[in-house]
């Protein structure tokens, strides 16, 4: 019988669940950023929001990517809260 084995590519636990992590914050900024009534304000907000997780793609090291998720989080909670103080 053949040995199953990952191929070399294939992501751990933690690798996986920090990926999911980072898609999850990268839809939840998508989605703050369709509320954003003026049509120009939101180009440039996806815009900016794609180019910075592009750019940053290639990051592996675990504090790097930590760091990153918590300053995103702060960025959306900030969007979130402009957008809020603007429906008001």
């Amino acid at each position: 019988m053949a040995s199953r084995r990952l191929p070399p590519t294939a992501l751990t636990l933690k690798q996986f669940l920090r990926r999911q992590q980072v898609l999850q914050l990268y839809r939840k900024i998508l989605r703050a950023v369709r509320e954003v009534p003026a049509e120009a304000d939101r180009r440039y907000l996806k815009d900016w929001a794609r180019e910075e997780f592009r750019r940053n793609k290639a990051v592996t090291e675990e504090d790097a990517i930590r760091m990153m998720i918590t300053h995103g989080n702060m960025q959306l909670q900030e969007l979130q809260r402009t957008l809020k103080l603007a429906r008001s």
